[in-house]
């Protein structure tokens, strides 16, 4: 059975509109806290084409945040910078790697291709959701994941087929995210009511067509393929967080909780 498009929020209630916004702040704050560690880079890039690169998919990330916060407005919740500025880090909803510190550049490069190779593959599904406000949203979105996804690979390509020590690098850098690689596809729980609904496929289907997706770049760089485990524990989206992320949010959120009802 074809599922039922739902227009707008209005027509969205109960269980599934429950479901619909526990993904949206997954996305969102996954978005979010990758754009804040992409911006980390700002100034600070190895050579000026690395340094732009970042800023621009930082202010990207972060305008992709925005637009996931819009529609979670849209279906009652607060507005999009207390979602942003004033929750503490037990209410964010994002996965382990997009937490963790921004070390050297190999390890952000290589967390950027993981990451964006992921949300490449769920934006493609979510342009074709049944939840039209979020489908409309990803077909926009992902075009810019398109580039973004461009920039990982020539890097990865480029540098596993440079130097013996730019090799070295990225395996030491895989090594570091592969095992909270599978922690982008942690099944929220609503999961299958989602992929029932024709929202989402489930994030374990997801998962399958990612690595598939990036098997061919990592052979090339001879890179490991991450592995998943045969059951992922309660984490990110059950806002469960390394301790990485609270220093990066009140570092994000300092400005605006000193006065939250400032004009800009």
């Amino acid at each position: 059975m074809t599922p039922s498009v739902i227009e707008n929020a209005g027509d969205l209630s109960g269980p599934l509109r429950a479901a619909v916004i526990e993904l949206l702040y997954w996305l969102a704050d996954n978005d979010l806290v990758m754009g804040h560690r992409n911006s980390e880079w700002t100034g600070l890039g190895p050579i000026l084409e690395a340094d732009i690169a970042f800023s621009s998919m930082a202010q990207d990330e972060m305008g992709h945040a925005l637009a996931y916060y819009q529609l979670l407005h849209d279906l009652g919740e607060r507005d999009p910078d207390s979602l942003a500025f004033v929750r503490e880090p037990r209410e964010f909803r994002c996965a382990a790697l997009v937490c963790l510190q921004r070390d050297d550049w190999a390890f952000s490069l290589v967390r950027q291709f993981l990451y964006d190779s992921a949300e490449h593959v769920r934006l493609t599904h979510l342009a074709s959701s049944a939840y039209q406000p979020l489908a409309s949203l990803a077909r926009k979105l992902v075009g810019e994941e398109k580039y973004h996804l461009m920039h990982g690979r020539s890097w990865i390509e480029r540098l596993g087929r440079a130097t013996d020590e730019s090799r070295a690098r990225l395996a030491a850098a895989m090594a570091k995210a592969a095992p909270h690689a599978a922690g982008l596809f942690e099944a929220g729980p609503h999961d299958a009511l989602l992929a029932q609904a024709g929202i989402l496929p489930s994030e374990r289907a997801l998962w399958d067509e990612w690595r598939d997706s990036i098997a061919a770049d990592l052979s090339h760089a001879e890179l490991a393929m991450p592995g998943r485990p045969p059951v992922l524990p309660p984490a990110g989206r059950f806002g469960l967080h390394p301790a990485d992320l609270a220093p990066l949010l009140e570092a994000m959120q300092r400005v605006y909780r000193l006065d939250p009802t400032a004009a800009w």
